[in-house]
């Protein structure tokens, strides 16, 4: 393959300077193309998405350490495509300017630009109204919104939330001050023997009392993904509602926020390919209206007076002060490239490159993987977590990097509770997206088992 050079398609990426009138049709029929194009070439069996894509991602094209880039570490952040940056690029060269509070020509287009951005994200999720999207620094931030507006608004002393012990440290620690301020109680579902979340004690352990269902769509650490529309079903019996992380799922997988009925979702661009500093949160509209604002300022308020203020309607009630215009441009752009591909043919393509790097890691030897096996009833996310016995992950991650230019995560994940309850302090992860190829992974397992020999020898 070293010597092999694959003719690629030109891709119609469609230029970030047309006029938000015209654009959503324009959008449509330029992505359409794009995934014609990808559909053909896959078909054909000459190329896979991985190395028809890798030309749209610039930083992928590098030396580290004296060897090419293996970038693994896609569940921490994703690499940016050139549509993405030059839609960055184009906002602050052609019409960088506050939004919402101009009637000039710059501001109007960045207001359209940016609400335009806001259509985006609720089509891609398939939410009934963009009112229904509010913008936030990221997936952390939108989760503390919903602690401190809805949380704190709605949680009386023994009412329960209910998590799972596999949840990122941002779905856990909000809810922790939320519980201290209101008695709330937290009560955490433990995994079963496959090393999934129970699903079955944690529909064993909804009540009357549970006013609140935490759960993360697809485990940051195990590669698990939780059957949300059950869980729904099972609260919302009870009059609970349920707040679903998916910073895991929405980068990878077709997610319909209608289909799943869930009443708060939450995502971060920068694991979609688009930039960092952006978020959002989805609410259900009925509950979005009855919270309180999280933050105050310009931009949140509909009148202001000197003893009291009145609020804008949502999502700008939630929205203080200059927001993101630039980022959320940019993810608008990541938007439509994800979608010019295709989410149902990223995640097909993403099973097979997980499976293929699972059954890689498996000829490690020494190796622990935590999570499920896959089996064809069980569908792992495109990670995975492992340690391999004496030798310390960051260890590991560290040598891959210095020696070989392959980038992988060490450490707890932002997951301390599931990483004690495994028994360890820390793991290595390789995490994986569509520009991946298979060749990524066996020049991760070439590394990884050279590295696991250099370690070896010393014993």
């Amino acid at each position: 393959m070293e010597g092999l050079v694959v003719k690629l398609p030109s891709f119609p990426f469609l230029s970030p300077n047309i006029s938000s009138s015209s654009s959503s049709s324009t959008f449509r029929l330029g992505f359409r193309r794009l995934s014609a194009s990808i559909s053909a070439a896959v078909k054909e069996g000459s190329v896979s998405l991985g190395q028809l894509t890798r030309p749209d991602f610039p930083i992928l094209h590098q030396e580290v350490n004296g060897s090419k880039l293996v970038y693994l570490d896609n569940a921490a952040t994703s690499q940016k495509p050139t549509a993405v940056l030059k839609s960055l690029q184009n906002y602050y060269e052609a019409y960088n300017s506050n939004v919402h509070r101009g009637i000039h020509y710059l501001s109007a287009k960045a207001t359209d630009e940016y609400e335009l951005a806001r259509k985006k994200v609720a089509a891609f999720i398939n939410a009934s109204d963009s009112a229904e999207i509010v913008f936030t620094r990221n997936a952390t931030e939108a989760i503390n919104l919903v602690a401190y507006s809805w949380g704190l608004s709605n949680l009386k002393p023994r009412d329960e939330i209910i998590l799972t012990i596999a949840e990122h440290h941002s779905a856990i620690v909000p809810w922790q001050i939320v519980a201290q301020k209101t008695g709330a109680i937290l009560k955490f579902v433990s995994l079963d023997e496959n090393e999934v979340p129970d699903v079955e004690k944690l529909r064993e352990m909804i009540s009357t009392s549970t006013k609140l269902v935490v759960v993360h769509h697809v485990s940051n650490v195990l590669g698990s993904v939780l059957p949300i529309e059950d869980i729904v079903i099972w609260a919302h019996a009870v009059g609970a509602k349920v707040l679903v992380d998916a910073c895991q799922s929405v980068p990878h997988m077709v997610v319909d926020v209608q289909g799943l009925d869930a009443d708060f979702l939450v995502a971060s661009s920068h694991k979609m390919c688009g930039p960092t500093g952006i978020g959002f949160l989805f609410g259900k509209s009925n509950l979005l209206l009855t919270m309180p604002p999280f933050l105050g300022g310009g931009e949140m308020i509909s009148d202001v007076f000197l003893d009291h203020s009145t609020y804008a309607e949502p999502p700008s009630r939630f929205e203080a002060g200059t927001p993101a215009i630039g980022e959320a441009i940019g993810l608008g752009a990541a938007i439509d490239y994800l979608s010019g591909i295709g989410m149902q043919k990223i995640h097909d393509y993403e099973m097979e490159l997980a499976n293929y790097l699972y059954e890689k890691l498996c000829s490690v030897a020494n190796i622990r993987i935590y999570g499920p096996k896959p089996s064809d009833d069980v569908h792992r996310a495109a990670l995975c977590s492992f340690n391999i016995e004496n030798i310390h992950p960051t260890d590991i991650a560290t040598f891959l990097d210095q020696q070989h230019g392959v980038a992988i995560r060490s450490g707890h994940h932002c997951a301390q509770p599931l990483h004690h309850h495994l028994g360890v302090n820390a793991s290595a992860r390789a995490s994986l997206h569509f520009y991946n190829t298979e060749e990524d992974v066996d020049n991760f397992i070439q590394s990884l088992n050279d590295t696991v020999s250099f370690f070896n020898s010393f014993k």
